[in-house]
Order: structure tokens, then C-alpha cells, then sequence
């Protein structure tokens, strides 16, 4: 019914301008629209264009600010008008989750300020400007692109891509496409109606269908042997070489202790935040914790210890129990220090290359998941001049022979140093990867002896890899939209990494 109706409307009229709006008015669904017409186009009783438009819409969280306002306007709202509240009841008047986005950006918005532990309004009245600029995008009205921005990041609206067709007469346009038979059947022989028949033309001289082979993927490991030829197994050769041993991280699934508190990261970091990190619904919680160790943790936490203050907070056990897709392969580290603690002392080296996940927006850069190389030396006496020769070692043999280093922070390190390279094709310095010696607080809770101290560095595969193929997108080189003529194209395995 749906070619029917396109043909007939075509006998008459010069264009279908718009595939959705014609399959509104007669009556068809848009996606048999687009398939009827794709099949004409093909038998060339039509010619089709394209047609793509890009909207923003609002997600769900998006679309409850629109409706109630924004957490920060909720935050304002919520404070009497005289302008003073105390936190206890300004909490207890807001969802949690609310409170918290809320908290943030009233302050940043500067429209509350803590005066001696209270709230205090700093503006009569605020605009919700937030709410305004959905209901805006709601309306399909007109915005800019810093305002688009700042939801975007705040996963408040998406991009939707409409697609659709406009359409004309073919070469071999017809009122009515006589369906050609490609086969000949004993029921037509035995009816006699093949002498009408009209057969679909075959062409003897195309060519079958090329044979495909497979192929190395320059990252995942889609068989054995894919590991062993590319950069994986080449980064994995150069830890042996070093004399490394790898490290078993076999489980993706782990506990908030191992994967936060036994590193020394406090409970209110905002890495432990569902907006940074995947947490399970089932099983929420883990039941199998080395309780001796945590009760060392938890009083390291709390009050210090080994000269150091700790975090003065009340440490929670829920908090540690709570299981979660690991955040870095550090988590295994901590294991097998911890481990290693339990034995007679005896210097290791490990390493690990495998899957970590974090909550983040994908873009050309980002993934919500990814691979992380880890490496870390366990010896007594270990200094950071020992770690930055083993970062030149290391690089060096990926091809990075121009390192630099700067400051940086980690809960877990310190001290704790950025990793940047000189890149020959952009001619500019980039980061390559973190690095550090664990602090006492996570070694000496293990049972770990007072001089051994651990130096430890970590980086993205996919970097260097984008970096060794000339990929400036990690979408093409991982995830569902990988190029597979780029995998093709590959060479089996690279001389000089």
C-alpha cells in the first residue's frame, strides 16, 4: 500500500519534500516510508535525497528541571526569605541528590554563601536560568552555544539526529512497478503463466562476493593472536623484558574498599560519586573483607597514624562495602601489596594492562570504558629519582625518548608526577600518564615494612595506540564504531615501538 500510495502521489506531483510529513498524511508509518522508498530508488522508479536535521532534547533528568526548576533555584527556593537557614534543615528539605548539584552550583553562581556553618542568602531574588534555557530547547526556540554547552555537560539534554528523504521520479518511473520474478518455478510451468512473466535481468559477468578474511585489531582482543601481534602484546613484551610480572585482574567487578579506601581516598571524594563511577544494584555489596585490615584502614581514616593526621571523618563500613565496575586497575595493586604484606618481604615488579570504567561522556577522547597499563615496583629504599629512570626506560622503548614532568596530585602518591611526551607530529608536549610513590597511609596499614616503599605509573592503551596509527578519534579505534577498513589496513605487526 505504501508504494502504491508513492507512485500515485508522484503521477501527479512534481516532489515528496518530506518522507515524514507524507507518511503523516496518508496514514503509514515513517520507517515503512523510508524502506518502500529506498527499494524504489534501487529499481530506479525513484530518486532520493537525503535529508538529516540535528536537534537537542532533554533527558529525563533534564526534563524533571524543567518541570520543578533547577537543583540550585530548589537550593534558593528552599532558603527562608529572611536569608538564614541551618544546614540540617536546608537538608532535610531537599532530595539528597538535589542538595548536593544544588549546593555546588548556588555557590559557584555565588547566590548563597556559609557564614559560621550557615547558609546565608547572597542575591534577592535569582533567576533559574537553567529551567528558562530547557523550556527554551523544549520549544525548539532559538539558543547559543555556550548555554548548550554548559547542559551538555551537565547531562541535561542530548543530540537527537532526525533522518528522512525527499523524493522524485526515476529514470524507469512507473504509475505501477510490475514486481519481476528471479526465479522459475514448477508451479509456474505447470499454470503456463510464465510466457508473462517478466524476469529481473541478470548480469553473468558482476563478480561474487568478495572473500573476507580476518583481520588484527590494533587494540581489543578479538582472538588470541591479536593480542600477540599488536600493541598490546608489544606494551606486555616490554614489562617482561623489564623483568615485570603480570598481575591478575580478571575480575571487572570490585569493592569501594579495595577500589578507594585501602588507597587512601577519602569517602567524600568526588571520584566515589555515581556521576564518576558505575556502582552495581546486584550484588550491591561485597561480603569478604580481611576484617583485621579494615579496622586498620578505617582508624588511618580517621585519625591518622605513621605521622600523619588522616582525614578526621567518620569512616563509613556501607561506604567500603558498596561494589562497583573498577575505576583504575590500582585496585588490583592493592591487593597484591596487600598480599605481598602477609609474606616475607621480597622485592617485586608487576604490571597489568586491562579494562577500567568510568561514568564520563563520550567523546572524540573519552569512553565510558577503557584499557589502563599499570606498572609498579616494590623495593626497599625506592626513591623518586628510581621512578623517573624507570619512566625513561619504560617510554623509551614505546618510542618516547623526550619525557618531562610535572607536579601533580593523587590520594594515593606523593609525591605524584604527570607524565608528558614530546610528540614529532604535533610538535607539542602531551600527556602521557600519572605516576607517583604510594604514600605510608596505604603501605603500612598492610603490614607492609616501614622502609619498603612502592613507585607506581599508569597511562591509557588507547593513547599511545592513537598516537602509533594516527587515530585522532578513540570512537574509530574502539566501541561500536569502529572503521573496519582501518583494522584492514593495519600492518601485522610495526618495527621501532
Amino acid at each position: 500500500m505504501a508504494e502504491e500510495a508513492i507512485l500515485a502521489y508522484l503521477e501527479k506531483e512534481e516532489e515528496i519534500s518530506n518522507s515524514e510529513n507524507f507518511a503523516q498524511q496518508f496514514g503509514f508509518s515513517h520507517e515503512e516510508i523510508l524502506n518502500v522508498i529506498r527499494r524504489l530508488h534501487g529499481f530506479k522508479f525513484v530518486e532520493a535525497k537525503d535529508i538529516r536535521r540535528e536537534r537537542w532534547v532533554l533527558t529525563e533528568e533534564g526534563e524533571t528541571y524543567a518541570a520543578v526548576g533547577s537543583p540550585e533555584f530548589q537550593l534558593f527556593s528552599a532558603v527562608p526569605p529572611e536569608g538564614i537557614i541551618a544546614l540540617e534543615e536546608l537538608q532535610k528539605k531537599l532530595d539528597p541528590a538535589v542538595y548536593k548539584i544544588g549546593w555546588q552550583q548556588a555557590l559557584k553562581n555565588k547566590w548563597v554563601q556559609m557564614k559560621t556553618d550557615v547558609p546565608m542568602k547572597d542575591v534577592q531574588p535569582a533567576d533559574d536560568k537553567v529551567k528558562d534555557l530547557l523550556l527554551r530547547i523544549q520549544n525548539n526556540e532559538v539558543y547559543c552555544f555556550e548555554d548548550i554547552d554548559a547542559l551538555k555537560r551537565r547531562k541535561l539534554i542530548i543530540q537527537q539526529v532526525w533522518k528522512g528523504n525527499s523524493v522524485r521520479k526515476g529514470p524507469k518511473y512507473a504509475p505501477i512497478r510490475k514486481r519481476a520474478a528471479t526465479n522459475l518455478t514448477r508451479e509456474n510451468l505447470q499454470r503456463g503463466d510464465w510466457k508473462e512473466l517478466e524476469f529481473k535481468e541478470y548480469n553473468f559477468s558482476a563478480k561474487g562476493q568478495p572473500f573476507e578474511g580476518g583481520h588484527l585489531h590494533p587494540l581489543l582482543k578479538a582472538c588470541q593472536t591479536a593480542i600477540l601481534l599488536q600493541v598490546r602484546r608489544q606494551v606486555q613484551t616490554i614489562f617482561l623484558n623489564m623483568g615485570f610480572e603480570e598481575m591478575p585482574t580478571n575480575n571487572y567487578v570490585e569493592s569501594s574498599f579495595w577500589n578507594f579506601d585501602a588507597l587512601f581516598q577519602p569517602q567524600q571524594h568526588p571520584a566515589r560519586d555515581s556521576h564518576d563511577t558505575f556502582f552495581l544494584k546486584v550484588p550491591s555489596t561485597t561480603k569478604m573483607l580481611p576484617e583485621d585490615y579494615v579496622e586498620r584502614v578505617k582508624e588511618i581514616h580517621e585519625s591518622g597514624g605513621y605521622q600523619s593526621r588522616g582525614y578526621g571523618y567518620d569512616w563509613k563500613r556501607e561506604e567500603a562495602n558498596k561494589n562497583l565496575l573498577r575505576t583504575h586497575t590500582t585496585a588490583v595493586s592493592s591487593r597484591m601489596l596487600f598480599a605481598l604484606a602477609q609474606k616475607p618481604f621480597a622485592p617485586k615488579k608487576y604490571y597489568s594492562i586491562d579494562r577500567v570504567f568510568r561514568n564520563e561522556a563520550v567523546d572524540r577522547t573519552h569512553l565510558a570504558e577503557f584499557h589502563q597499563i599499570e606498572g609498579l615496583i616494590c623495593d626497599r629504599g625506592l626513591t623518586l629519582g628510581d621512578l623517573i629512570g624507570v619512566l625513561h626506560d619504560f617510554f623509551s622503548r614505546l618510542g618516547m625518548s623526550k619525557l618531562r614532568f610535572k607536579p601533580a596530585y593523587n590520594p594515593y602518591t606523593e609525591p605524584s608526577m604527570e607524565i608528558f611526551s614530546y610528540h614529532e607530529g604535533f610538535k607539542k608536549w602531551v600527556e602521557v600518564g600519572n605516576s607517583g610513590m604510594f604514600r605510608p597511609e596505604m603501605l603500612l596499614p598492610m603490614g607492609l615494612p616501614e622502609d619498603v616503599r612502592v613507585i607506581a605509573w599508569g597511562l591509557s592503551l588507547e593513547r599511545p595506540t592513537m598516537i602509533l596509527y594516527g587515530i585522532d578519534n578513540i570512537r574509530d579505534l574502539f566501541g561500536s564504531k569502529v572503521d573496519l577498513s582501518l583494522i584492514k589496513r593495519n600492518p601485522i605487526c610495526r618495527l621501532g615501538l
